[in-house]
This record gives structure tokens, C-alpha cells and sequence, in this order.
């Protein structure tokens, strides 16, 4: 039996500086997971990554969260996140710097949506992790800042791939995905 990929989707918990179809969007993106039989991982958290795990249950997929809380009283209670969306939650305990490496390194692959600051660290994590990332474009915030900041860092672009369709941006990843466990096998 093949193993199912897991799709990281980092994104802004506030989505006010995104672009005005984030919702519609995020759930495409959760969707599609759901529809290639994928496992979608997210920090456990609000915004982005939380409207693409309820695109993602609204076709029946699975979703796993990443809390930055030991306990899930800690993740209601003191970071105020949704419990609602996730087949399971992983307690980390670990704050958000922890758990956002603990999350990116536990997928095959990385989507970025809109984002902020904890987007950015999830992006460098994975560009330094060689993992594939897909970025969605026309999003806002850290999705639409990746291109200039990989054109200023002189290592080009590793495996990133840039797409402005929630569908497509997945499927190519998955391809990229699969394109370089070939290459190791």
C-alpha cells in the first residue's frame, strides 16, 4: 500500500490583508487535498489554514493539526484556536516557532497562502529542507512577497513552484512531489 502525502497548508491566521477571495480560496485548496487522496496538515490555527481544513472535511479528506499548546485546554483557552476541523491534533508544546517546524517537517510538501510572519518561517523551513513548496499566488502577504525573495537570495528557486489556481498549484506539487522521491529511489 502506497503511502498518502502530506500537503502542509501555512497561511495567515488574519486574513484582513489578503486578498478578498482568501476563504473561497483556502477551501479550494483544502478541497483538492481531499480530492487526490492526500492527508492535509495546518498549524491548528485560524485564517488560511483553517478554511482550507474546511474545504478539505467538506470532501470528506483528512486533516491534522498542529497546536503550539501541551494541551487542547491550553489550544482553546490561551491561543484561542479551532478544535472543529482536525481529525486529530498533535499538542506540541513547543509555542509557534517549534510547532511550525515540527509541522512543515512532518509534510512532503508545503503550500503557502496569503501569510505573515509564522508563514515565512514555515516557507524557510521547507526552502532549507529542499522540501517542495507550491505558492499561491495573488493571495497577499507572504504568498506574494516569495518570488522578490528568492530573486534577492542568490540560491534560486529550489523546488518552488508559483500558480494563482488552487487546483493546479496541487496538482503540480504533487508531481513535483513524486518527481523527486523518484529521483531518490
Amino acid at each position: 500500500m502506497k503511502k498518502r502525502l502530506n500537503i502542509c497548508v501555512s497561511g495567515a491566521a488574519d486574513t484582513s490583508h489578503c486578498c478578498k477571495n482568501i476563504v473561497e480560496l483556502s477551501k479550494e485548496v483544502g478541497k483538492e487535498i481531499a480530492r487526490q487522496n492526500l492527508v492535509l496538515l495546518t498549524g491548528a490555527t485560524t485564517g488560511a489554514p483553517y478554511y482550507s481544513a474546511v474545504g478539505c472535511k467538506e470532501k470528506n479528506g483528512i486533516s491534522i493539526g498542529f497546536s503550539p499548546a501541551s494541551t487542547e485546554k491550553e489550544h482553546i483557552k490561551s491561543y484561542k484556536l479551532p478544535i472543529d476541523k482536525f481529525d486529530l491534533i498533535v499538542y506540541t508544546g513547543f509555542n509557534y516557532a517549534g510547532r511550525n517546524l515540527l509541522l512543515t517537517r512532518a509534510s512532503d510538501g508545503v503550500i503557502i497562502i496569503c501569510g505573515r510572519t509564522g508563514t515565512l518561517n514555515e516557507f524557510t523551513v521547507a526552502f532549507e529542507d529542499d522540501k517542495p513548496v507550491g505558492i499561491l499566488e495573488g493571495t497577499g502577504g507572504t504568498a506574494d512577497m516569495i518570488r522578490g525573495i528568492l530573486s534577492q537570495g542568490y540560491r534560486g528557486r529550489g523546488n518552488v513552484i508559483f500558480d494563482e489556481d488552487p487546483k493546479n498549484l496541487v496538482i503540480r506539487l504533487v508531481k513535483l512531489i513524486n518527481k523527486k522521491r523518484n529521483n531518490y529511489t
